[in-house]
């Protein structure tokens, strides 16, 4: 079962375009982590967000269309599973009902203060998933 979307609103700066004018195509994994670590801290309870931290294992990114300096973006992840110490994001960035991009990505969870892996607890998980 996956977990409620989170909407990212994407701010697109002049920084962001490339030399063919328009978004550098490495700024849409910053947008995927921003949406990821926003959706952590929007669901998890205080003492699992001052706990732990993320990194990125992998990212696959599919990229559809470009995206410029004007458009509204925005950035909708799911959650799509936890196992362990490891979290599993489908993202998709869009242009109003256009698809810019699909990401499919995995993350690690880190504790704080060691930055060793730490299993995902089953009662923060279910803050993530309907019932």
């Amino acid at each position: 079962m996956a977990a409620i979307p989170h909407h990212h609103p994407v701010g697109i700066v002049p920084g962001d375009i490339d030399f063919m004018g328009h978004v550098n195509n490495a700024r849409y994994l910053n947008w995927v982590q921003d949406a990821v670590v926003a959706h952590w801290q929007k669901i998890a309870p205080p003492a699992a967000i001052a706990a732990h931290a993320w990194v990125a294992l992998k990212h696959e990114i599919t990229y559809r269309k470009p995206a410029f300096l004007n458009d509204d973006v925005v950035a909708t992840t799911v959650l799509e599973s936890v196992q362990g110490a490891r979290a599993f994001y489908n993202t998709l960035i869009k242009r109003g009902e256009e698809v810019l991009a699909e990401v499919k990505s995995s993350w690690c969870c880190l504790d704080a203060k060691t930055l060793r892996p730490a299993r995902i607890a089953q009662e923060w998980a279910r803050h993530f998933f309907p019932d």
